[in-house]
């Protein structure tokens, strides 16, 4: 499997990655990492942490330097421009970049009623002028809706498209994310990317969301039909604006026990991938700023075997 994926990348085209983030200088040499915020979800909802204090969490805590934000922590400030801008300073003060903020519960992109579809679409906006303030390059989206397959690649083709154009006037991206369900049928996803193809849809493809059956598509739990999710990523990380490192448990060596990080870099890597992969840790036997730790020293040691 492993050869077969990297084989499927030799023949992509590196001009898929040609978007480069404006703000730093990357190289493949080393992995840019950066931090998700759901990795601190627990503290953030418990209120231990404040979620204004994001960017500086991750700097002084972490010596990370970039940050991917989550909606529901900022739902009351959605249109608080002044908000953003404070936001904006803050993160610019800690020397951190904001890249994106990842958007749930604001409709299904994919109902097969257009007019829920458009409220849908248009209850994303808002995000997007956020993240613009904020200094980033996109949102992250769910492809969620119901219906036959071929109905809801009409709805998803639709909702993520007219989402995409709104992107584009803005210089703003828009990327799904394999999120459970149709969604993390990585060959489903990318030829609705590909029927609409817009610069501004790409792809956010996460380690750990392969479950065809539930919601959601954490490997976490028990889970009757997974994606592949080496298949997955190979698929999905042409047209990737983001990659995700989900992490869940880790091993006495370090190595993530349901991921196998060195192939899942190796996939990235060889691709040509130079943007930044957020750490996503969701594990519950040991503390997240102890599961943060860990993915990023699995991260960095994994992608020097790669």
């Amino acid at each position: 499997m492993k050869n077969t994926a990297l084989g499927t990348l030799a023949v992509y085209s590196p001009m898929a990655f040609s978007w480069l983030d404006p703000l730093r200088e990357l190289t493949i040499s080393k992995p840019n990492i950066s931090l998700a915020q759901w990795s601190l979800n627990r503290a953030f909802f418990a209120g231990e942490l404040d979620p204004e204090q994001f960017a500086g969490i991750a700097s002084e805590t972490y010596g990370i330097k970039a940050v991917e934000y989550v909606n529901a922590f900022y739902k009351e400030k959605a249109r608080d421009t002044a908000f953003w801008k404070r936001m904006r300073q803050y993160a610019d003060d800690h020397g951190v970049v904001s890249l994106l903020i990842m958007v749930d519960d604001e409709g299904e992109l994919g109902v097969k009623n257009e007019s829920k579809r458009l409220i849908a679409v248009e209850n994303h906006y808002k995000w997007m002028e956020a993240i613009k303030t904020l200094g980033g390059h996109s949102i992250r989206v769910n492809a969620f809706g119901k219906g036959s397959r071929k109905q809801l690649k009409a709805a998803l083709v639709d909702g993520l498209g007219r989402l995409a154009e709104f992107g584009r006037s803005m210089e703003i991206s828009v990327l799904v994310e394999n999120h459970g369900l149709h969604t993390s049928d990585a060959g489903f996803m990318v030829s609705i990317i590909e029927e609409v193809d817009n610069p501004y849809l790409g792809t956010l493809p996460d380690f750990g969301n392969w479950c065809l059956s539930h919601e959601w598509g954490s490997i976490q739990n028990p889970c009757e039909n997974r994606y592949d999710p080496y298949r997955g990523v190979t698929e999905m990380i042409r047209y990737a604006k983001g990659v995700s490192a989900k992490s869940y448990e880790f091993d006495d060596l370090g190595e993530e026990t349901r991921i196998n990080y060195q192939q899942m870099l190796s996939i990235v890597k060889r691709a040509g991938y130079q943007g930044y992969i957020g750490i996503e840790y969701e594990g519950k036997h040991i503390s997240e700023p102890e599961g943060i730790r860990a993915t990023k020293k699995l991260i960095e040691t994994a992608w020097e075997r790669a």
